[in-house]
């Protein structure tokens, strides 16, 4: 398995756009940890397009720490890459707001381009003294005017297996809030062994990840 191509790789786990499900920490699916935090970031427009450019283009993991590395996949795959559709409550098709200025918007504020589905990265994650390789592959994205973010599932490779998403919303107030949703568990006996310290590690990036969206607004090349 570890030996395909990054793009060709299947995800790690069953139960893909889980963390969608509104009783995640009810019913999560059998076997995994459930987590779930809505945390408000700040308010008004600027914050609100500093927090949706940044989640887009991989900035919560990059500011956190992280290394992304985009994996290339053959034209015929990314060709075919599913746009996802949103519906209003009527039931009528929502427009992409994201590619509304397609040709304007195409990187987020750290230079990096904006996720789609179906695109496969290779993560690297501080853990201690060390880098841990995390591939993952971007399961779903969520594009409404007021509701963005995307979601991830591990690959081979993989510290965990699992999905976690990052979904950002203006409220009616202005209020701008991050919700992180996932479900986990270690993806082999060598994790489980060190499964305490795992979790320390996603506590303190979770915490990490509500820092860097309530931080410094940085509003390059973001329109809305």
């Amino acid at each position: 398995m570890s030996r395909l191509p990054l793009w060709e790789r299947p995800v790690t786990y069953a139960a893909v756009g889980a963390t969608q499900a509104s009783d995640l920490l009810v019913n999560p699916p059998a076997g995994f940890r459930p987590f779930r935090e809505r945390v408000r970031v700040g308010h008004g427009d600027d914050r609100w397009r500093h927090a949706w450019t940044t989640v887009l283009a991989w900035g919560i993991q990059t500011r956190s720490g992280f290394r992304v590395e985009l994996s290339d996949a053959p034209a015929a795959v990314t060709d075919q890459t599913y746009v996802p559709v949103s519906f209003d409550p009527s039931g009528a098709p929502i427009p992409s707001q994201v590619g509304v200025h397609a040709d304007e918007v195409v990187f987020g504020p750290d230079g990096m381009p904006f996720v789609t589905p179906g695109v496969t990265a290779r993560l690297s994650i501080p853990f201690g003294p060390f880098r841990i390789p995390a591939p993952a592959r971007v399961v779903y994205v969520v594009d409404e005017p007021r509701r963005r973010g995307f979601a991830y599932g591990t690959l081979h490779g993989h510290p965990e297996s699992g999905e976690e998403s990052f979904i950002v919303e203006q409220t009616d107030d202005g209020s701008v809030w991050l919700e992180i949703s996932a479900f986990s568990r270690p993806a082999n006996a060598l994790w489980w062994l060190v499964y305490p310290a795992l979790r320390m590690s996603q506590t303190f990036y979770t915490r990490r990840y509500f820092e860097v969206l309530s931080g410094p607004i940085e509003l390059s090349g973001a329109v809305d």
